[in-house]
């Protein structure tokens, strides 16, 4: 019989982050390689590899943290079970 887990949205927007901020840093690190030949005027601040590096490091981080497989490491945390000599003794 197949279980039926949850994935939570969190891993999916991990993985979009990680996929777009890997696009958009490895065309920021291509435009510094090869400079266009108009460039624009901030082009200097490489806001691509800023921005596509930032989006990658959070897709790292969600795709982990919410990963379908550390969802069976969060165990349910249990009430201790009550003890025997719950009464007083006078």
């Amino acid at each position: 019989m197949l279980s039926r887990t949850r994935i939570s949205i969190w891993f999916f927007i991990g993985l979009s982050l990680l996929v777009n901020g890997g696009l958009i840093l490895a065309a920021g690190v291509y435009e510094v390689a090869n400079p266009p030949q108009h460039p624009v005027i901030l082009f200097n601040l490489h806001a691509s590899i800023w921005w596509g590096g930032l989006l990658f490091l959070l897709g790292i981080f969600y795709s982990y943290h919410f990963a379908p497989a550390r969802a069976g490491d969060k165990q349910p945390s249990r009430p201790p079970a009550p003890r025997g000599d719950t009464h007083a003794e006078c």
